[in-house]
């Protein structure tokens, strides 16, 4: 997530730069064919070019509308994450109370411990790209891959699981689920000592529930793909938009220079070129915008910050287990918050 208030123009080339220099020599191409080699007949009216403009304005509008609403529902799965994260710890902290206050601190340390491995274990997991997933220029990869957001999910829990668990861990599909399972053992295991109740386990079932509630909905989202026919032809269209646009400023251009002087000026024209690579621009930056924003989890740019919301929930929860080696609080990363 981009925290900064004004994104500078830096990161702004480093998605718009091939666009632009594309836009500039096809423009004065275009230019040059009407001016120097006489082919006036390229231009063509405005009219039906503002309509087309008006449409893809409203097909980029709703495709953002609804790519930003996934963004929206993948930051408030996380946000009750956080909360249920909370919920877990307090209830294992209260709950897990017996005779031996030892051995009672070693398994609330195991199951709050397993807890911030499972969030960081999502968090990896979910950040592993899929094969619809959006391709960035090379320069924009190149800030992905010096972050370096994305690893095994499994090596997550390292420092917070037995090296058995960790071991066995590394042999499962989705180790966000099977560090839930433990969870559930470990609580049956409670039960059978007599450590907790009935209620009380039926207290940490539920939340374990949520979690894996909360797991499927973010689940739902990464593999669930941004509905093509609007990702796609959305991108087709601003194409046929912005490559027939300089056609059509031929036309204006043309139409006012005769307007003014009576004749048509070369260098009034000419202002076609920088009038099309702005408008250009506007409407594929639109475009673009939309793409960057359909898949919340991949650990780009405009994505739910999805590690410091872990670190946020690891700090939380050790410190009410007492502990003082905190980590510190995730800071942004070229002004991206990850």
């Amino acid at each position: 997530m981009y925290v900064k208030r004004n994104i500078g123009w830096g990161l702004i080339l480093r998605y718009a730069w091939k666009n632009l220099i594309f836009f500039t020599l096809y423009a004065t191409g275009i230019f040059c064919l009407y001016h120097f080699l006489e082919l006036t007949f390229i231009d063509i009216p405005f009219q039906p070019l503002s309509v087309i403009g008006i449409a893809v304005a409203f097909y980029i509008g709703f495709k953002n509308s609804q790519s930003y609403d996934r963004f929206w529902e993948g930051r408030k799965i996380w946000g009750g994450i956080v909360n249920y994260s909370r919920t877990w710890a307090i209830q294992v902290l209260t709950f897990v109370k017996s005779d031996e206050p030892e051995r009672d601190k070693k398994i609330q340390t195991q199951m709050i411990h397993r807890h911030i491995a499972w969030i960081n274990a999502l968090r990896v997991q979910l950040r592993q790209p899929k094969s619809w997933a959006i391709k960035e220029n090379r320069m924009v990869e190149r800030i992905f891959d010096k972050h370096d957001e994305r690893n095994i999910s499994c090596n997550e829990a390292y420092n917070f699981v037995p090296m058995r668990e960790f071991s066995d861990l590394k042999k499962r599909v989705n180790p966000a689920t099977h560090l839930i399972k433990n969870q559930a053992f470990d609580i049956l295991k409670l039960k059978k000592d007599h450590i907790i109740d009935g209620f009380q386990e039926d207290q940490l079932h539920s939340t374990l529930e949520e979690f894996y509630n909360l797991q499927g909905k973010c689940e739902r989202i990464k593999n669930t793909p941004f509905p093509r026919q609007y990702g796609y032809f959305s991108k087709v269209f601003t194409w046929i938009f912005v490559l027939l646009l300089p056609f059509g400023l031929l036309d204006v251009f043309e139409d006012d220079s005769m307007a003014s002087v009576g004749k048509v000026e070369a260098w009034y024209v000419f202002l076609m070129i920088p009038f099309s690579v702005l408008i250009s621009w506007i409407f594929t930056t639109m475009e673009t915008i939309g793409d960057n924003s359909e898949d919340p989890f991949e650990g780009r740019i405009n994505d739910v910050p999805m590690t410091a919301l872990c670190r946020t929930i690891e700090i939380d929860l050790r410190d009410m287990l007492d502990e003082d080696d905190l980590p510190k609080s995730v800071t942004p990363k070229d002004n991206i918050l990850y």
